[in-house]
C-alpha cells in the first residue's frame, strides 16, 4: 500500500499528484470528513483506511491537531482522503474556516460526519443543512461553470456527496437500534433535519453508521464496509482523474475568496450570505451586491435586489432615451452643452440661445431646453425615463455631464476669449460684453438694451462696467450695485453675491422664477470670476480662468496642487510651465506628453480635445 501525505500547500496540479504518490490517469473519488474538535476525526481516518498508522496527525493536547485541510490517497480504494478543521474550534478566522469546509464539501463524493455525542445534537443537523442550502445556492452554479469553462467531466453539481454519519456512543443506544423495519435510523434523520427546518437537499443519500464502544478501541469496520459500498456505486458519481479534484477545488478557491468585514455580517447561521456573496455596498443606499464574491472577473456588474434611493453628492440620476428604451434598448443621455455635431463656438451659441441639449447616440438630438419661446416641456415622461441607479465606488458616483459639464463650458468661454486675446481694449470690451449676453441666466436684461443705471438713472459711459443684480437681474453702475447676499431662489446656492440696494433691503428676489434657472446659471457661474475685470483680456486668461478651474474641474481629474511631475516624462513643473489634463484619464502632462486631439465620448467630450499621448494611441473609442 502506498500511501502520501500533504503536509504543506501546493500550488499545481502536478505537485499536488507528486505529493499524493498517485497515477493522474487512474480515476478516483474523494471522501472528506467533519465534526466537531476533539471528536477523533484523524484518528478514524487512520484506523479506517491507513492500519492505525498515523498518515493525519493526532495530538492529546486541548490545542487542534488540525488546521486547515490535509489530504492523503489510499490506493486500495481509489480514494482521495481529506481531513478538515474541527468545528467549534477557537480561530480568529471564522468564515474563512466554513468556506474552505463547504469548498471541500463541493469537491467530495463521500461526506463523513463524525460525533462521540451520546445523543445526536441539534448542531450537527444545522450544520449539514446549512452547509446543504449553501452549496445548492453558491457551489453548484459555480461548478457548473467550471466544468463548461475547463472542460472537465465533473459531475459535482447535478448530484452532491452522499452523507454518511458515523455515530459512536458508550452508554446510550444507537438510533433506531431495535426496530425491525430497515432504514429505521435514516427515517429518523430526516424527521430532525425537517422538523429543524434545514431539509439536506443537497446530498445524494443519507446513511447512518453507529458503534457502541463499552470497552476501547472503537471498531470501525463498519464504517470502512459503509464507506467501500458507496465507493463501488457508481450510479449516481463516477470516479474522475485526480488532477480535476485539484483543478475544482483551485477554481473554487479563487472564486470563494477575500477578507469580510466582521461587521457586515449577519451571524443568522453557520453559512451565512454574506460568506459567500460580494461584500460591496451601495453607497446611496447601503444596499449590498446580492452576485458572488470575485464577480467582476468574469465581466459581471454589482447588482443589489431593490430599488435605489437618489443622494445628491452621488448624482446617480441617469435619464434613458424613452423611444430606444420602448424599442428594447437602453441608452443613457445626458444633458450637455454642446451637441456632437456642432463646433465649439457655433454650440456655445446655441447653448446660449436654446439651452442644454440632450442627444442619444441612436436617435440624434431629442430635446433642447429652451426649444421654444414658451411651453417647453420637461423631458422626464417625455423623451427620456428617469432611473436612480446604486452607486458602487466614488468613480462613478455621477453622471458624465456631472463630471465635466462646467469644464465644457470654462473651455468654450476660454476659445473666444482666445480669439480676441491680442485685440485693442475697444473691440475687447465689446467682445466681453457679447459674451457675459450670452452665457446670461434668461432673467438678466442683456448689456445692449442697457443704457443708464437702473437705480440712479445715470447714463453709461464707454468705458464703464455694467453689473447685473443677481436678485432682480436689472442692470446698475457700481455704486448701485455694492451690496451682497445669498441669493438662493435664483439658483446662486448659499454664498452672497452681487446685488442692488433695493432688493438687498426687501431681501427677496423681484419677479418670477425661470423653470430651468438652474441649468442656465451653469455657464454664467463658472464664468463669474472671468467678467470680473474687461480692461485686459489677458487679466481675464491669467487669474480669473486659473480661479475657477479648480472648481470647474471634471471629479477625475487629478487637482493642480496634487501635481508636481509630468505623469508621462516625469519632469518637475516650474512656475512658467502649464499643467495640461489628459481628458480621458484626467492626469496631468506637460505640452509635449498631451498634444494629441481625440474625441472622449465617454467622458462627455464629443469633439477632439486633449489627451495624453498614452492614451492617445489606444484603439476604439475613448
Amino acid at each position: 500500500m502506498t500511501l502520501a501525505e500533504v503536509r504543506k500547500e501546493v500550488q499545481s496540479v502536478t505537485d499536488f499528484l507528486v505529493k499524493l504518490d498517485c497515477n493522474p490517469q487512474h480515476p478516483v473519488k474523494v471522501l472528506c470528513i467533519f465534526g466537531n474538535t476533539g471528536d477523533g476525526k484523524s484518528h478514524t481516518l487512520n484506523e479506517t483506511f491507513f492500519g492505525g498508522l498515523e498518515v493525519f496527525r493526532t495530538s492529546p493536547t486541548q490545542d487542534s491537531c488540525t488546521v486547515g485541510v490535509w489530504a492523503a490517497y489510499d490506493p486500495s480504494l481509489s480514494l482521495i482522503v481529506l481531513d478538515t478543521e474541527g468545528l467549534l474550534g477557537a480561530t480568529d478566522k471564522q468564515n474563512q474556516r466554513l468556506r474552505l469546509l463547504l469548498k471541500v464539501l463541493a469537491v467530495s463524493d463521500l461526506v463523513v460526519y463524525r460525533t462521540r455525542a451520546e445523543r445526536l445534537h441539534n448542531d450537527m443537523f444545522q450544520f449539514l443543512g446549512q452547509a446543504s442550502s449553501a452549496y445548492l445556492r453558491f457551489f453548484t452554479p459555480e461548478l457548473k461553470a467550471l466544468s463548461s469553462r475547463c472542460g472537465l467531466e465533473v459531475t459535482l453539481s447535478s448530484l452532491g456527496p452522499a452523507l454518511l454519519i458515523f455515530h459512536e456512543t458508550s452508554r446510550t443506544d444507537l438510533l433506531g437500534q431495535g426496530g425491525k423495519v430497515p432504514g429505521k435510523a435514516e427515517n429518523e434523520l430526516h424527521k430532525r433535519f425537517h422538523e429543524l427546518g434545514n431539509p439536506p437537499e443537497a446530498f445524494s443519500s443519507i446513511r447512518y453508521v453507529g458503534v457502541k464502544t463499552v470497552t476501547p478501541p472503537t471498531d470501525f469496520s463498519g464504517l470502512l464496509e459503509a464507506v467501500r459500498k458507496q465507493v463501488m456505486d457508481t450510479s449516481t458519481r463516477s470516479s474522475r482523474p485526480p488532477g480535476h479534484v485539484f483543478s475544482a477545488l483551485q477554481s473554487l478557491s479563487e472564486r470563494f475568496s477575500g477578507d469580510i468585514p466582521e461587521d457586515q455580517i449577519s451571524v443568522t447561521s453557520f453559512f451565512p450570505d454574506e460568506y459567500f456573496t460580494c461584500s460591496m455596498r451601495c453607497l446611496s443606499c447601503r444596499a449590498r451586491c446580492k452576485n458572488g464574491m470575485n464577480h467582476l472577473k468574469d465581466g459581471i456588474p454589482h447588482e443589489a435586489e431593490g430599488l435605489c434611493q437618489y443622494a445628491h453628492q452621488y448624482c446617480n440620476k441617469v435619464y434613458i432615451c424613452k423611444r430606444c428604451y420602448e424599442g428594447g434598448r437602453e441608452v443613457i443621455v445626458v444633458p450637455q452643452t454642446v451637441a456632437s455635431k456642432d463646433n465649439r463656438l457655433v454650440g456655445l451659441a446655441k447653448y446660449a440661445w436654446a439651452g442644454y441639449v440632450l442627444e442619444c447616440r441612436v436617435c440624434g438630438i431629442i430635446f433642447r431646453s429652451r426649444q421654444y419661446w414658451y411651453g417647453n416641456r420637461d423631458p422626464d415622461g417625455s423623451v427620456v425615463r428617469q432611473e436612480v441607479r446604486h452607486v458602487w465606488s466614488e468613480q462613478e458616483s455621477s453622471s458624465t455631464d456631472q463630471h465635466n459639464a462646467a469644464q465644457r463650458v470654462l473651455d468654450e468661454v476660454n476659445a473666444v476669449i482666445q480669439t480676441v486675446n491680442d485685440y485693442s481694449a475697444g473691440p475687447t470690451r465689446a467682445v466681453a460684453s457679447w459674451l457675459t449676453d450670452q452665457v446670461a441666466p434668461p432673467y438678466w436684461r442683456p448689456n445692449a438694451q442697457i443704457m443708464e443705471c437702473h437705480g440712479c438713472r445715470k447714463p453709461f459711459v464707454a468705458a464703464e462696467r455694467k453689473h447685473h443684480c443677481r436678485a432682480c437681474g436689472e442692470g446698475f453702475c457700481h455704486s448701485c450695485c455694492s451690496r451682497t447676499m445669498p441669493v438662493p431662489e435664483r439658483g446662486w446656492g448659499p454664498s452672497p453675491v452681487r446685488v442692488c440696494e433695493k432688493c438687498h433691503s426687501n431681501g427677496k428676489k423681484k419677479g418670477a422664477v425661470a423653470d430651468d434657472v438652474g441649468r442656465s446659471l451653469l455657464p454664467r457661474m463658472v464664468t463669474e470670476v472671468a467678467q470680473s475685470s474687461v480692461d485686459k483680456v489677458s487679466s481675464i486668461l491669467e487669474y480669473p480662468l486659473g480661479f475657477v478651474k479648480d472648481a470647474a474641474r471634471p471629479s477625475y481629474w487629478v487637482s493642480d496642487s496634487e501635481i508636481t511631475n509630468c505623469h508621462s516624462c516625469k519632469k518637475l513643473f516650474t512656475p512658467n510651465m502649464s499643467r495640461h489634463h489628459c481628458r480621458a484619464c484626467g492626469q496631468g502632462f506637460c505640452e509635449p506628453c498631451s498634444n494629441c486631439r481625440r474625441p472622449v465620448p465617454s467622458r462627455g467630450w464629443h469633439h477632439p480635445v486633449r489627451v495624453c499621448a498614452s492614451c492617445g494611441k489606444k484603439n476604439g473609442d475613448l
